[in-house]
């Protein structure tokens, strides 16, 4: 897969798992996490190109894929992901809920999702 095919299968199972949760199923909801989850890990083992690539997310249409991004990328791009999702976590619901959960970890130092 490529670094681009990486990033698109990031989005899709960001909002794949989204509208799981919306409909109740958290089953299928998990899988599409799993599936973000490892496009991310190969995306980092592309190093700083994969996390560039990424960040590319950051002014993607849905809110749960740039704040997803932007809560992956807050090592790499600390000021342009703390943007995201401070302006996600200014709205209600559960994707600003989880804006504002990614932001208190960075702060509280526990943040560790692409250590260094």
């Amino acid at each position: 897969m490529t670094v681009a095919q990486l990033v698109e299968e990031f989005a899709e199972n960001v909002a794949a798992q989204t509208d799981a949760i919306w409909k109740g199923d958290a089953k299928m909801g998990n899988k599409h996490a799993s599936r973000y989850i490892a496009a991310f890990k190969r995306l980092r083992a592309h190093g700083d190109t994969g996390r560039e690539a990424l960040a590319q997310l950051f002014v993607h249409p849905r809110m749960d894929v740039r704040t997803t991004a932007a809560t992956y990328l807050l090592r790499y791009r600390t000021a342009e992901a703390k943007a995201v999702l401070e302006e996600a976590a200014k709205g209600e619901g559960l994707i600003p809920f989880g804006a504002q959960e990614a932001l208190k970890r960075w702060e509280e130092g526990t943040w560790s999702l692409d250590p260094e």
